[in-house]
């Protein structure tokens, strides 16, 4: 049986039930006849959803791609993650469990997180720590020293990566070499960034 055609049988059934009350209750036949037209009406709307959602899941994706970007894949050990609209490689990672979309960048000599995400991901600045640099694809910024406990895009984990804290980021975190120095390999495939982990 196919799923179309149990979602039809699904409905025929909940239709029989109100209709099976109104004709229980002894109504006028008129009135019974219009309210089983509304009740018909409800139930034909919900197959048409059904139908449209179970054959337009690229409806679904594209609302998500449009709010929140691409989504990135792990394929076997390796993460791919497709550029954006705006020409840039996004990532999704998880900084000491916090989730965060990180701009991949290889400009950045260390991975930099804004202050907002520091303090969400209950990251320690090291105060005994010189002020740190890091050069970016738009400039130098200095900040505050830390470490990061575990940083995870995909099935590729870092942990106690170095990391720099500044309020000159904004709201943006940066994934830098860093980071990506760690791994076996990383490449750019056509518009798809392809991070590939060492074996453990």
């Amino acid at each position: 049986m196919s799923d179309t055609t149990g979602n039809v049988i699904f409905y025929v059934l909940l239709l029989v039930l109100p209709l099976s009350a109104l004709l229980a209750r002894r109504m006028p036949l008129g009135r019974v006849a219009v309210m089983t037209l509304a009740w018909i009406g409800i139930f034909a709307t919900g197959l048409v959803v059904v139908a449209i959602v179970n054959q337009n899941q690229w409806l679904i994706s594209g609302t998500r791609a449009l709010f929140y970007g691409p989504d990135q894949s792990v394929v076997g050990s390796e993460v791919r993650i497709p550029m954006a609209d705006d020409g840039h490689f996004w990532a999704r990672a998880t900084i000491n469990g916090v989730e965060r979309v990180m701009l991949v960048d290889s400009g950045a000599t260390v991975t930099a997180l804004s202050t907002t995400t520091a303090a969400n991901a209950k990251i320690e600045l090291d105060g005994m720590a010189p002020p740190a640099v890091v050069s970016t694809a738009n400039g130098t910024v200095t900040g505050k020293s830390a470490t990061i406990a575990s940083l995870k895009v995909g099935g590729i984990t870092a942990t106690d990566l170095p990391t720099i804290v500044a309020p000159e980021f904004g709201d943006q975190d940066v994934l830098g070499m860093n980071f990506l120095s760690r791994l076996k390999s990383w490449r750019v495939e056509g518009k798809t960034l392809i991070l590939t982990p060492n074996p453990k």
